[in-house]
């Protein structure tokens, strides 16, 4: 469970699907994958939730594993994209997008960057991983599990 921070809350564009949340920092990453690029339309800016996450509207979520350690969830009326699920875990990439209140959030860095396209780049100069030191964190973090 995160420590004593701030609640958080969201929903999709139609509102069928709303989630609220504990988190630590209000600090969230951009995620430069293909498979993050082509789900979200763009990176996937994504805030970091350690513990419960409460849903309403659940019979409106749906989820797809996209891969043997994480799955993605979204809203199977309206398609937006709400959160990514690292597999056994409790851990949980928010949708920056979709939070209600995204006023305090700050981007502290962005993964995946050996697979960001060149035609962008974000101005703040934040620490980047590869493709390769992300993996090896969510495998470190599930114990050795794959």
């Amino acid at each position: 469970m995160a420590s004593a921070g701030h609640t958080v809350k969201g929903h999709c564009l139609c509102g069928a699907v709303a989630f609220s949340a504990d988190v630590a920092k209000l600090e969230v990453d951009a995620c430069h994958c293909s498979m993050c690029r082509r789900w979200a339309g763009g990176p996937f800016i994504a805030l970091s939730c350690d513990g419960e996450l409460r849903i309403t509207g659940k019979d409106h979520l749906a989820t797809y594993r996209s891969s043997e350690w994480g799955e993605r969830s979204f809203c199977q009326t309206c398609g937006t994209s709400l959160f990514w699920h690292l597999v056994g875990t409790d851990h949980y990439a928010l949708s920056a997008n979709t939070l209600d209140d995204q006023s305090g959030l700050v981007l502290t860095s962005q993964i995946f960057i050996d697979e960001k396209p060149g035609f962008y780049e974000f101005a703040n100069d934040t620490p980047k991983l590869t493709g390769v030191e992300v993996v090896a964190a969510f495998e470190a973090s599930k114990g050795g599990e794959s």
